[in-house]
């Protein structure tokens, strides 16, 4: 897996032992990463650049269920501001830590110890203006990760929110957001989502 586009287009991003990785589209076990594909990344960042009204500049993003990180890296690859980085998997964690010192991004990147489905408060982060998540397909964990999120004040109102899920396993919308799209990518389906008032 590679970077696509912006200022680190085309670095190697650290990933799983292949034995570690889940591609089935089954829910992977604790240990499983499952990584967005390049090109399902490379389709969702193009609709996100055709959104974003002044690009990836001073956007925060907020990565859960990160796994390899390889959302919030290709969000700061295109200017992001800052990125963090939620998983409580040690491996994951580890992978991340490694990709956040290759990249050198130190400065721009916070990776954090949680549940994504159990955040608590947001304390000493701003709201995120990007939401990125990539729980373990066919649990709900996406939706839970969406209702802690808002409670937890992490979701800027304004914020564009994406949701990767099983094309097998559809979902129900949360109270308080709205679907504006979805695409299918072969087993996959990505879930664009707003904050809503209701």
């Amino acid at each position: 897996m590679r970077i696509i586009a912006g200022s680190f287009k085309g670095k190697k991003i650290v990933s799983p032992k292949k034995s570690s990785v889940n591609v089935s589209g089954k829910s992977p076990g604790n240990d499983a990463i499952r990584p967005t594909g390049d090109r399902v990344r490379e389709a969702v960042f193009s609709i996100l650049s055709s959104r974003l009204s002044h690009g990836f500049e001073e956007v925060r993003v907020l990565d859960l269920f990160a796994g390899t990180g390889a959302l919030g890296l290709e969000a700061l690859s295109r200017g992001a501001r800052m990125a963090a980085f939620v998983d409580n998997g040690v491996q994951a964690r580890g992978i991340i830590r490694a990709n956040i010192e290759q990249f050198g991004i130190g400065g721009r990147a916070r990776l954090l110890k949680r549940d994504a489905s159990d955040l608590g408060m947001a304390e000493r982060f701003e709201p995120f203006d990007l939401v990125f998540l990539d729980p373990p397909y066919g649990k709900g964990l996406g939706q839970k990760a969406l209702l802690s999120a808002r409670r937890g004040n992490w979701i800027a109102p304004d914020a564009i929110i994406v949701l990767e899920e099983s094309r097998k396993s559809p979902i129900d919308v949360p109270a308080g957001f709205e679907l504006t799209d979805r695409r299918d990518y072969a087993d996959s389906s990505i879930w664009f989502l707003s904050p809503s008032e209701t």
